[in-house]
């Protein structure tokens, strides 16, 4: 067939489709903004309930608080027992009265709780990812069956003491020092200061990474605060956050404080500990991140259909404003389907510490950006805090940062790609 032919034939057959509905043709009738590629169909009718469950109590709970809480830097103390109460905490972990849900349905939880107030996942974050899942992960019988029960309700409070003041992206050169007791057997003195801790103020369980001062080995301490001697724990708060200021950030400041070894984890040392906790918190940062992203886009789309400018036509009409939530709502919808894939991978055992630096860095780079281009949307309007958006784009370069800079993450990946170790 010469391609004239080829083409007539291709016209006519176009033709005749063009005539069979839509939906026959493998077409929707209608477009879904909110899901756009429809991840919804991806999930399990379990994993949709816990989505619904946590949103209503995030909309309804959360989201009358959040300005107060912002403007205060005021943590209510109370929402780790709310959310305990709703199985929200720990729960991908199973037994312990823990949920035992999906990785995919705790990232759905988390993002729900984004989509509030990152500062609120943040708290949530680490109570489940960090502190319960080393308890969980690396701790004795003894430590899980008396703590994970508390902190899934919600009861004790945990936070998770690595980074230094002297030390952020660089874990390994701790100065915290763990030295056994010079006249108790069994028990070890931890001295040293650990900052930008969510949640420490509060805590009653505090995961403290030392170095042990007889071999140089990291390990895993577990400090119960009701049983600390006055003077060897101090958690003060870090005030005047520009950012995360719905969460309660301070400092873990150790002077000889005594853990029994039974305190340590036994059979993990280095920094596989800490990495395999951040791990699992940085995917569910990834999904966390999407949430904020969905929520500014709600909020500037409303703003733009409502804004009336120029002879009195809807921002929203304008090519530049539709530029913008079409480029925000490609980057949530290919985020959302990322996180998913990288979740299920997990729960498949397929999972590498690279993919969640991909996930991580990439949905948080995007979060950022497109919050900080929809803000403009408003105009402004933006400077008001009654309009969220700017509170989003403060707490979004956080999240950009913390568990990972992107720019680490990229190393690691460059590490992967290559074989050659860029950090050093």
């Amino acid at each position: 067939m010469n391609p004239s032919s080829f083409f007539r034939t291709a016209s006519r057959s176009a033709g005749r489709l063009s005539k069979i509905p839509a939906a026959s043709r493998g077409y929707a009738t209608a477009f879904k903004w909110e899901d756009p590629l429809l991840a919804s169909e991806l999930y399990t009718e379990d994993e949709l309930a816990i989505q619904e469950t946590a949103r209503q109590y995030c909309q309804e709970r959360l989201q009358p608080r959040v300005l107060d809480a912002y403007r205060n830097e005021n943590y209510d103390r109370k929402i780790l027992e709310e959310m305990g109460e709703l199985g929200l905490l720990g729960a991908s972990i199973e037994g312990y009265g823990c949920a035992g849900v999906s990785t995919v349905a705790s990232g759905l939880i988390t993002k729900e709780v984004e989509r509030v107030d990152s500062g609120y996942r943040s708290g949530m974050s680490v109570q489940s990812s960090l502190a319960m899942t080393a308890i969980h992960e690396f701790g004795t019988q003894e430590l899980k069956d008396r703590l994970l029960p508390e902190l899934a309700k919600g009861k004790l409070a945990g936070c998770f003491g690595l980074t230094e003041p002297n030390h952020g992206s660089d874990p390994g050169s701790m100065e915290t020092i763990a030295r056994e007791h010079p006249t108790k057997k069994g028990v070890y003195l931890l001295s040293g200061s650990k900052t930008w801790i969510t949640n420490s103020p509060i805590s009653d369980i505090l995961i403290v990474w030392a170095k042990l001062q007889s071999t140089g080995k990291i390990r895993g301490f577990v400090v119960e605060r009701s049983k600390c001697p006055p003077g060897t724990l101090e958690t003060p708060a870090l005030k005047n956050k520009s950012a995360l200021r719905a969460s309660i950030t301070g400092m873990i400041q150790l002077d000889d404080c005594p853990v029994p070894v039974e305190n340590m984890f036994p059979d993990v040392e280095g920094l596989t500990g800490p990495f395999t906790c951040l791990n699992s918190a940085r995917l569910g940062i990834a999904f966390g991140a999407m949430g904020a992203l969905e929520d500014c886009i709600d909020r500037a789309r409303t703003y733009a259909l409502e804004r009336k400018q120029f002879k009195g036509n809807p921002l929203a009409k304008y090519q530049l404003i539709q530029k913008k939530l079409a480029d925000a709502v490609t980057d949530a919808t290919y985020g959302t389907l990322a996180a998913t894939q990288v979740a299920r991978l997990k729960d498949a055992g397929k999972c590498t510490p690279e993919m969640i630096s991909l996930v991580k860095r990439q949905n948080c780079d995007r979060a950022l950006a497109n919050s900080r281009t929809l803000q403009e949307v408003f105009g402004g309007n933006a400077a008001s805090d009654e309009y969220h958006i700017a509170r989003h784009v403060a707490n979004l370069f956080v999240v950009q940062t913390y568990e990972g800079q992107s720019d680490i993450h990229a190393l690691i990946l460059g590490r992967a790609i290559t074989g050659v170790q860029a950090f050093v």
